[in-house]
């Protein structure tokens, strides 16, 4: 899924709405989110020399927080 793509999904929900993240399909758990980063801003903050490539891949990742309930399975069918 692309950034594009999912402003589009998210426009058709009340922009006021929580937004949790739902893992694990087959034990599913809700989670806050933590918050978003791309792969370019944590390999920035890496102060090892480890001999990898700094690689700009446009990669962004929406981090999970803290689990807040059990989830449903039925999300991925909604989906």
């Amino acid at each position: 899924m692309t950034i594009g793509e999912l402003i589009l999904r998210l426009q058709d929900y009340d922009e006021d709405a929580q937004v949790l993240l739902m893992t694990q399909q087959s034990y599913p758990f809700e989670n806050t989110i933590r918050g978003v980063v791309s792969r370019t801003e944590i390999l920035a903050g890496d102060d090892e020399d480890d001999g990898e490539e700094f690689v700009a891949d446009g990669v962004v990742f929406i981090v999970e927080g803290y689990q807040v309930c059990y989830g449903d399975k039925r999300a991925w069918d909604a989906c």
